[in-house]
């Protein structure tokens, strides 16, 4: 199976610039790549994201957590979901 280039430079683009919340990805069974299905874009949350995957059909996402630590320190975490 291959993975897209643009599936590499979204994440790139989120994890260095924050220009995404997440990044929702699909398997495209005809042409056997995994490709962008959906971009969130910085200002979404995580209800956002929850109602952009669906049902019924695997995907696999990334989301950029953001989060104040005991310290009131603002801190940010990346997660894999596979859906």
């Amino acid at each position: 199976m291959a993975v897209h280039d643009d599936c590499k430079l979204k994440f790139m683009e989120l994890k260095a610039k924050r220009t995404y919340r997440f990044i929702v990805y699909k398997i495209e069974e005809q042409q056997k790549q995994v490709i962008v299905e959906k971009l969130g874009e910085p200002n979404q949350g995580y209800e956002d994201f929850t109602a952009c995957l669906p049902a019924d059909e695997c995907r696999y996402a990334v989301y950029d957590f953001d989060f104040l630590t005991e310290g009131n320190v603002p801190k940010s975490r990346i997660f894999f979901v596979a859906w």
